[in-house]
């Protein structure tokens, strides 16, 4: 695929996102790039993984909307990603698909790359289906049981949901590769994702800026305002670690393990 259909590609898929409204102005222009660069260096296979992670997690966010509406509040953005969010998610992968575009023979940037994605696919998961847990998250640090959409809480459903996302992005790959090592592909992605879910998670536990309305008497990631539209005090964390380079960090998490685990194991 050349550079050129790759972009118009991007272009038409973010123009579509954003007439959907999964992604607000500045997110379609971060997609096109990031798409664009994707779909014209990494050809079929990058598009395929990609594509799949966009319209998996947006078909999540879009179905179960109205049922997580009360748990917003706490969440620093809305379902409709922006340029931040699209960078946080897609920045590392398509970095390591120019990457691999210049090394062609580096067959672990590749394989960094498929970590990249199982990890946010299988965050975003978590994200979208743990909330609906039965049994309350607790906290991955300290086991303490918290409210529904706190940083830092898990449960068995989120963790089911983490693997499901992982092994869909495992499954994509792998159909690009030879029958003899395919299951490798496959795990590799479903540890990576397993991998960069949980470097989230702990750093949503313990470093990441929290803040609290007062009005609302309610911890929260959103800052300066609160969804009601009262100004947060800072609670916790570092004030520069919000929720974007959380999950660049889940998506940095997941390459650096899906390509340790390449290397070591099958390089």
């Amino acid at each position: 695929m050349s550079i050129a259909i790759g972009f118009i590609l991007g272009v038409l898929i973010a123009a579509i996102a954003w007439r959907a409204q999964t992604l607000s102005r500045s997110g379609a222009v971060a997609a096109a790039i990031t798409g664009g660069l994707t779909f014209g260096l990494g050809g079929l296979p990058g598009a395929a993984l990609l594509l799949t992670f966009f319209i998996s997690s947006s078909l999540l966010s879009r179905m179960f909307a109205r049922r997580k509406a009360s748990l917003d509040e706490k969440y620093a953005k809305g379902s409709q990603r922006d340029w931040g969010q699209v960078l946080a998610n897609g920045g590392l992968g398509t970095l390591l698909i120019v990457m691999y575009w210049l090394f062609p023979d580096g067959d672990w940037l590749w394989i960094a790359f498929v970590g990249a994605m199982a990890a946010v696919n299988a965050d975003t998961w978590a994200t979208e289906i743990g909330v609906f847990s039965r049994t309350p998250p607790r906290l991955l640090t300290t086991g303490r049981v918290v409210e529904r959409g706190t940083s830092g809480g898990v449960t068995w459903l989120g963790y089911l949901a983490v693997v499901s996302g992982a092994g869909l992005i495992g499954l994509v790959a792998a159909f690009f590769y030879p029958q003899a090592t395919w299951i490798a592909v496959f795990g590799t992605a479903i540890l990576g994702g397993l991998a960069g879910s949980t470097v989230d998670s702990l750093l949503g536990a313990t470093l990441q800026a929290i803040y609290y309305c007062p009005a609302c008497k309610k911890e929260t990631e959103r800052h300066p305002r609160h969804s009601c539209g009262t100004a947060t005090s800072h609670l916790r964390g570092l004030k520069w670690l919000n929720n974007d380079w959380v999950n660049f960090s889940c998506s940095l998490g997941g390459a650096l393990t899906a390509a340790a685990i390449w290397v070591f194991l099958f390089g």
